[in-house]
């Protein structure tokens, strides 16, 4: 899902439905005074991409590690700006969004790539014909999210695919389908193991243009962040943390189903869909959303930060304190560590 500022999905929850989730998530260790605490920030409402999270609470992972973790539900402010304030230890975000937290002075980098492969999309009606590439959306109308990545982008990819990579903006205000079903919209950006399946449970199919079949960058839609004054002095408990939640995403890897069922059974007051949570963490498993490069789950590329990096760079989105676009390219080695991941 990407951070509050780029939010593709947040900016639709209620908060007062949101509020529940400590109560769901916490049920399943009991806390106690010989446990080391820690807190993790959800980036919006528990869906699949924490579903090894509450895979690792709910099969006692965590609780053998000797951790009692509580999962804080997502609000108005950003997981990066609360992990950088020392509110959380740790959060789920993406990587524009520490991207951007970080190039403006922020303390929070990249700690796990818990989603491996892109998960963000143009996405259009399904049985709209009059859009058949990304060169066909020139002139057409975008539901947006209000973020300045997400123009240039855009624009990127329909001119990659031969068009000019001008078009319409309106903010979105609803879920992606619904922007480009009510007419409102011709295309969105979407998250297509979540939004693309509910989409499709409802009767309302999109039709999606992956942003990497058109030469743009890999980017990380889903990680694991932290700070580097936390992990400096907590390392080894950020080393128990993140062996149990590599080993809570292996789980739902290997068991799917069964990975569902947990994140459901943890979450019953935000997540009514059981269906939608299995066909979603079936596709992840299935289509090699969690592992990276070198096959295993967990391990930050450096080639990803690099590229996609270099990108917002170039477009000029990267600012930093002082709200000035950043005058050189970042070490992007500074933006994650796989230094507290098993076996680093």
């Amino acid at each position: 899902m990407k951070t509050a500022a780029r939010r593709r999905l947040a900016t639709l929850i209620a908060i007062a439905v949101v509020a529940v989730v400590v109560a769901g998530c916490g049920s399943s260790e009991t806390a106690s005074t010989t446990k080391q605490p820690v807190s993790i920030a959800l980036d919006w409402t528990p869906n699949t991409n924490h579903i090894g999270i509450f895979a690792a609470q709910q099969l006692g992972y965590y609780k053998d590690a000797g951790l009692n973790v509580k999962v804080l539900p997502y609000a108005n402010t950003a997981p990066e700006t609360l992990v950088a304030r020392g509110k959380a230890d740790f959060g789920v975000g993406n990587q524009a969004g520490i991207a951007y937290a970080r190039a403006s002075g922020q303390d929070v980098l990249q700690v796990m790539a818990n989603i491996a492969k892109t998960q963000y999309a143009i996405g259009v009606r399904a049985d709209d014909k009059a859009i058949q590439s990304p060169k066909d959306l020139d002139g057409k109308t975008y539901a947006g999210f209000g973020t300045p990545d997400e123009g240039p982008e855009l624009e990127y990819v329909i001119k990659d695919d031969g068009g000019s990579g001008k078009f319409k903006t309106v903010t979105l205000n609803t879920t992606a389908y619904e922007a480009v079903y009510n007419g409102k919209a011709d295309f969105t950006i979407a998250v297509t193991t979540w939004e693309g399946i509910q989409a499709r449970l409802l009767g309302k199919p999109m039709r999606f243009f992956e942003f990497t079949n058109y030469g743009f960058p890999t980017q990380y839609s889903s990680v694991i962040e932290s700070s580097d004054k936390y992990l400096g002095a907590n390392s080894e408990t950020a080393k128990q943390f993140l062996a149990a939640t590599q080993k809570g995403y292996e789980y739902a890897q290997s068991n799917p189903v069964e990975a569902a069922k947990l994140l459901v059974a943890a979450n019953p007051q935000t997540i009514k869909d059981a269906k939608l949570a299995r066909e979603s963490a079936l596709l992840l498993a299935n289509d090699g959303y969690y592992k990276g490069s070198g096959g295993k789950i967990g391990p930050v590329d450096a080639a990803i930060w690099k590229n996609y990096g270099s990108f917002l760079y170039s477009s000029k989105l990267l600012t930093g304190a002082d709200g000035k676009p950043l005058a050189s390219e970042p070490d992007w080695s500074k933006y994650f560590t796989n230094a507290y991941l098993p076996g680093s």
